[in-house]
């Protein structure tokens, strides 16, 4: 009798795939659709352990953080509490929540309305209000003078920034200025922002990335009179993006297959209950004249994306094919590998690295880490920051924002590189070298930024005047920066963008231009 042909173990089947479909294809012909579609059927029923991964997801859902009640109490029982995007999933979630301590006065302010979530009956909830109005923001705050704001609204996905240039860095920087000045102008005691798991990377190309990461820098600012403290959220399972388009792909939209970047992908997950009670959490542990950033020390075994996609294909009988399509614009393929430090990362929450890692303090909540955020941007971020208003008020242009928000994003790396510890730095550059060969170009210049702050390479430009002044030498006044490598001053450097003059020199280092001032008499 002839035998039942061996099935193949699932790693043969994935490698089957990638030869049949290669990554970076629009979308896939009939012909491969079809073959890709042969093997995902062999690829399900070889991977039994796909449907507990999809059950484990969405068991996520009911994940509780625990907080001070009584502690919590005191601080929200009779106060006036205003929510941005107070009608989004998190936004619901914490309403609900703050609901339960009986303020005296609840209200949500967001730009439009998203469906499926509860209202809490006896709150305010405020539509057509764009945070990036700081006008209408003004006389709102104004009118509705809270003790507390929760700043929740922002243009959270990925993939939609890097063709939403504009709005998303509206939104997520200058909204979150906006928000932080009105606060400021109506004397609200304390604002805790929602930050995302992906600003703990230094510096990175993404939008929306970057435009969180530049959020933190904007929120940390000493100069604002308020308490300030935020929350970093991971993947949110009750409103993940990428399990709706599990859905969609399984019911045959968009193509009619399920677009995965990569077998390989694991990710944290946390609930919109987690979310909301972390945010609670940093109301608590807010330091006046600290930017304290909260995340949940425990987020459990992280999820195989693969799994849960075979797993909701097999929950839904669908018949669509899995492609690994390689990585979109906007998703990091591969970290830059001195982001953790084997030393500290088991220690504290997966969404610190290792800068922050050596800046943890105490909270008030047992299964919340809490680091003080340490920035010195240096006098040139603010004038960055300036320019990327003045851009985003010119042109809606994508290249435009894009290139002054990547500009701001090398000065907050360098703020953060200045602030960190010296052993910190080592310890970063000791394990990026390793990996030396396979860096891309933006890592190669992070590590040699990480390696000049190490070496004490760069000056405090606040005190040169002082240093060349005790040297008895001349009196200088501080130029612009020129790139060390091709000596270009930074206004007409490119930053080795694709195809600039100055691409070749990788924008090795900056230097500070100097020219006499006037000379002293000893």
């Amino acid at each position: 009798m002839p035998t039942a042909p061996v099935p193949l173990p699932p790693a043969e089947i994935i490698a089957a795939m990638r030869v049949i479909a290669p990554p970076g294809q629009a979308r896939p012909d009939a012909g491969t659709l079809a073959a890709l579609r042969g093997l995902t059927r062999e690829l399900v029923a070889a991977t039994p352990g796909a449907a507990d991964e999809h059950a484990r997801f969405l068991a996520i859902r009911d994940r509780q953080l625990p907080v001070p009640e009584d502690a919590l109490t005191t601080r929200l029982n009779g106060a006036v509490i205003l929510v941005t995007g107070g009608t989004g999933c998190i936004g619901s979630a914490l309403m609900t929540q703050l609901a339960a301590y009986r303020p005296a006065r609840l209200v949500s302010v967001s730009r439009g309305t998203a469906y499926g979530y509860p209202r809490v009956p006896w709150a305010w909830y405020r539509e057509n209000t764009d945070i990036r109005d700081r006008v209408l923001l003004d006389d709102l705050l104004r009118l509705i003078q809270p003790d507390i704001v929760f700043h929740v609204a922002a243009q959270r996905d990925p993939g939609l920034a890097e063709t939403e240039v504009h709005r998303t860095v509206t939104t997520n920087v200058l909204g979150t200025r906006n928000v932080l000045a009105a606060a400021t102008e109506a004397g609200v005691a304390q604002v805790v922002c929602a930050s995302t798991g992906k600003a703990l990377r230094p510096y990175s190309p993404d939008i929306y990335t970057a435009s969180k990461r530049a959020a933190e820098w904007v929120t940390s600012q000493a100069d604002w009179p308020v308490r300030v403290s935020a929350g970093r959220f991971t993947h949110v399972a009750d409103n993940s993006i990428i399990y709706r388009r599990l859905h969609e792909w399984a019911a045959g939209r968009d193509g009619g297959a399920v677009r995965l970047h990569s077998d390989r992908i694991a990710f944290y997950v946390q609930s919109a209950a987690e979310s909301a009670q972390l945010l609670l959490a940093a109301l608590l542990g807010g330091a006046r004249g600290q930017y304290r950033v909260n995340a949940i020390s425990d987020l459990g075994w992280p999820v195989g994306l693969l799994d849960l996609a075979l797993g909701v294909l097999a929950d839904t009988g669908s018949e669509a094919p899995v492609y690994f399509s390689g990585y979109d614009r906007g998703y990091e393929e591969i970290p830059f590998p001195g982001l953790y430090d084997p030393a500290t990362a088991v220690d504290v929450s997966p969404l610190l690295n290792a800068f922050e890692a050596a800046a943890v303090v105490d909270s008030p909540c047992p299964g919340v880490d809490a680091f003080r955020a340490d920035m010195a941007p240096g006098p040139g971020a603010d004038g960055l920051l300036a320019t990327l208003e003045r851009v985003c008020g010119w042109t809606e242009n994508p290249d435009a924002v894009r290139g002054a928000l990547d500009d701001l994003s090398w000065a907050l790396l360098n703020g953060t590189l200045r602030a960190a510890p010296r052993q910190a730095l080592e310890r970063a550059a000791a394990l990026a070298r390793r990996h030396g060969g396979s860096l891309d170009t933006g890592h190669r210049r992070v590590l040699r930024a990480i390696e000049d702050h190490a070496a004490d390479e760069i000056l405090d430009l606040t005190r040169l005047d002082e240093i060349l002044a005790r040297r008895r030498l001349f009196r200088y006044r501080l130029g612009d920066w020129a790139c060390r490598t091709c000596d270009h001053d930074r206004a007409g450097h490119q930053h080795f963008r694709p195809g600039s003059d100055c691409g070749w020199c990788e924008c090795r280092r900056w230097r500070p231009t100097l020219w006499p001032r006037r000379r002293y008499r000893w």
